[in-house]
């Protein structure tokens, strides 16, 4: 497998997928918007995109199976896995906030090994694979070497269906309001990730998130120089609904507040 003739290949896919998100933008009327559940919300958009991403990964790269949000091919148990979000930022795109991605993992063995975040409305393209720096738009980039809370800036999400744990996020944000710059809210958890590699964010932690979500970005982490956990300091951040990005410096004092206030 040629790693970086395949995510080249990817890269051109997605931007071709994302000049359609962008055109479709201008007109989007909303009466079409579906609601899966309680505040998850899904259009033609989202469904097209996924058709075009599939089809075209399929072609590129043919002994892959997929694991994708909008469930347009079913999900195949095989060694390397599609792991795709088409429109990560729904509810942005639907209200005309310009913040939203197409976030393509491919995982091995549950291991992230390649991926691919277009943050459409900027034309920005993260991306690395098994063995690479990360890039955005073919310039390396890194996460940021500060090391102290009271000098960072963080990103995260908040709880938008599963309110059980309301509290403790309640509880984590208070002491990140006290002790750092400052605390973001964008709305993709992919760019949000994408920002860390970037050295935009200094860390970025969610809880309720899936593997189309995190498994793109959180690999850009990783070969940016970054550290990803999930809230117990584990690997379980793809399919364990709960992620840490952040740069090795200032991991464990951000991670030692998360960890203490979701796992008390």
């Amino acid at each position: 497998m040629n790693s970086e003739k395949i995510c080249k290949e990817v890269c051109e896919l997605v931007k071709n997928v994302g000049a359609f998100i962008s055109t479709e933008a201008k007109t989007f009327n909303r009466d079409v918007v579906e609601e899966k559940s309680f505040n998850q919300l899904v259009s033609y958009v989202d469904k097209t995109a996924e058709k075009k991403l599939v089809e075209g990964l399929k072609k590129i790269f043919p002994d892959a199976g997929f694991i994708t949000e909008e469930d347009t091919i079913a999900s195949e148990e095989k060694e390397l896995m599609w792991v795709i979000d088409p429109l990560d930022g729904t509810t942005n795109f639907v209200h005309q906030i310009p913040v939203y991605s197409i976030s393509v993992g491919l995982i091995k063995n549950n291991k992230p090994v390649m991926g691919i975040v277009y943050e459409i409305n900027r034309d920005e393209l993260f991306y690395a694979w098994e063995n690479s720096k990360a890039f955005l738009n073919g310039k390396e980039i890194c996460v940021k070497q500060n090391a102290e809370l009271s000098k960072s800036l963080l990103a995260t999400g908040f709880p938008y269906y599963d309110f059980d744990i309301m509290q403790k996020y309640l509880e984590t944000l208070r002491v990140f309001m006290k002790e750092t710059q400052g605390m973001r809210r964008l709305g993709s958890a992919a760019v949000d990730l994408a920002y860390v590699a970037c050295g935009r964010f200094d860390g970025f932690f969610e809880y309720g998130l899936h593997a189309w979500d995190v498994a793109g970005g959180a690999f850009i982490v990783q070969q940016a120089g970054g550290k990803i956990s999930d809230f117990s300091g584990n690997d379980d951040y793809v399919f364990g609904k709960e992620i840490i990005a952040s740069s090795t410096n200032l991991f464990q004092p951000f991670f030692k507040v998360v960890n203490e206030k979701f796992k008390s």
